[in-house]
């Protein structure tokens, strides 16, 4: 059962993402693209990794894992941000139609 679950969850990711991924090609401008991209990321990720969790049991892997997701959902969101800033301070242009 829990293999089933596991299962479910890595194809929800993989789905997630290849949409995400759409996404990213569909947008025009650098600004929507970070977004897109930072979100996907993040909720695909999790999403996959809670996959091989569940797929693997309660073991020390799992807490690795676990170690893993928790560091990532907290440098991820950092790291667009700091990327996002740095292409507004350094003045990368913003589309007229957006302005």
């Amino acid at each position: 059962m829990s293999e089933l679950v596991g299962n479910v969850l890595m194809g929800v990711a993989l789905v997630f993402m290849t949409c995400g991924v759409y996404g990213i090609f569909r947008f025009r401008h650098f600004y929507l693209r970070i977004l897109i991209s930072s979100k996907v990321d993040t909720v695909g990720f999790i999403t996959l990794t809670a996959g091989i969790m569940v797929k693997s049991g309660l073991n020390f892997f799992t807490l690795k894992v676990l170690i893993i997701v928790v560091f990532f959902v907290l440098t991820n969101p950092l790291a667009t941000h700091s990327i996002a800033r740095s292409a507004y301070k350094s003045q990368y242009p913003l589309p007229e139609d957006d302005v």
